[in-house]
């Protein structure tokens, strides 16, 4: 793993060199430094540095993916290394392009996230780099050159939203803005593992989703008696899938890391309760309903898999479900967890 901390602040830089050599690494038992490379470029170093250190820390990765090894290149962020390109373009007096940046701007994004993938070297071995730069856009503005321009490039982006990280919803990534080019590859391993009917299943889900936001603004305008049951049912059940599925506790043991074998588990769980048609009258009772049923899926996510805390909080849940009139299927049975996370 190496980190390129790209004009950070240099107490964050600091801290991250204290506090790593602390950690424990999940994989390997020992401490999580010894397979972490840091380039330190803090703010206060000149601007020809900061450039410099994104294709630093590439060569890095390049060199352990010529070895055979799986490397993952985490570098912040881009914005500040455009920043600098900026500045040093500046001073060579070339010609600027959109907000002062230079005109290779596109291609130079482009030139270092293609420097990714996986390579097999004369050994026969494989390696792998896997390249994530944040973009920090001035103001979240996502029209400035440096967001357009790796938009463009990559294939998948995960928005981080401040709105979701004041309600205290982690990890704050937006389902909603964020979106992933590899729905393609990916469809045949998700319809073999979970059945041929999963992919039509996750495009109902993500629906559901926007439906729920669709309602929510309304209800920041009309309150909750503006809107119908039926709206303020379908809101519920996109606030409870965002609840229980899409955001994890990383200081719990068991929610921290979940298993592909998990999360079938909870799909196959949740989706016939969101998907469910209810006879609820009043929106009091829908509103206490999926209160009590994602207070009892988070308590099943904390609890370890096929435990006794597990199946009673699962038991809870089928009472509920039952209370609505439905049934749900039996849980599947026990597999061996995986270390892959969710």
């Amino acid at each position: 793993m190496i980190i390129v901390a790209c004009g950070e602040r240099a107490g964050e830089v600091v801290e991250t060199i204290t506090e790593f050599p602390r950690l424990s690494d999940p994989t390997t038992g020992g401490s999580l430094m010894d397979r972490t490379v840091i380039v330190c470029n803090t703010s206060s170093m000149p601007v020809a540095a900061r450039e410099a250190s994104i294709y630093t820390g590439i060569t890095l990765g390049e060199y352990y993916r010529q070895m055979g090894l799986d490397v993952l290149l985490i570098a912040d962020s881009t914005s500040r290394w455009a920043q600098a390109m900026r500045e040093t373009s500046g001073r060579m007096e070339e010609i600027p392009g959109e907000e002062a940046y230079p005109a290779y701007l596109d291609s130079a994004v482009r030139s270092v996230y293609e420097r990714a993938g996986v390579i097999r070297n004369n050994a026969g071995d494989s390696g792998s780099l896997t390249l994530i730069g944040t973009v920090s856009p001035s103001g979240g503005n996502f029209e400035e050159p440096v967001t357009q321009a790796t938009l463009s490039t990559v294939k998948a982006f995960l928005g981080l939203s401040s709105e979701r990280a004041y309600k205290r919803f982690y990890p704050a990534v937006d389902p909603l803005l964020s979106w992933s080019r590899y729905r393609a590859e990916l469809e045949p391993a998700i319809a073999e593992r979970l059945g041929k009917e999963w992919p039509g299943r996750i495009d109902e889900l993500l629906q559901l989703l926007h439906d729920g936001e669709d309602v929510n603004q309304m209800m920041q305008v009309t309150g909750d008696e503006g809107i119908t049951l039926e709206d303020f049912l379908t809101y519920h059940k996109a606030a409870f899938l965002d609840l229980v599925y899409l955001q994890q506790d990383a200081f719990d043991a068991v929610d921290g890391s979940t298993s592909p074998a998990r999360q079938r588990r909870s799909l196959e769980l949740i989706h016939p309760l969101v998907n469910a048609t209810y006879a609820f009258e009043e929106k009091d009772a829908i509103r206490e309903y999926f209160t009590a049923l994602a207070s009892e899926m988070k308590n099943l996510n904390y609890a370890p898999l096929d435990s006794s805390e597990y199946r009673r909080h699962y038991r809870e849940i089928e009472r509920l479900a039952q209370q609505a009139g439905l049934e749900l299927a039996a849980p599947l049975e026990a597999s061996n967890e995986s270390t892959s996370k969710r």
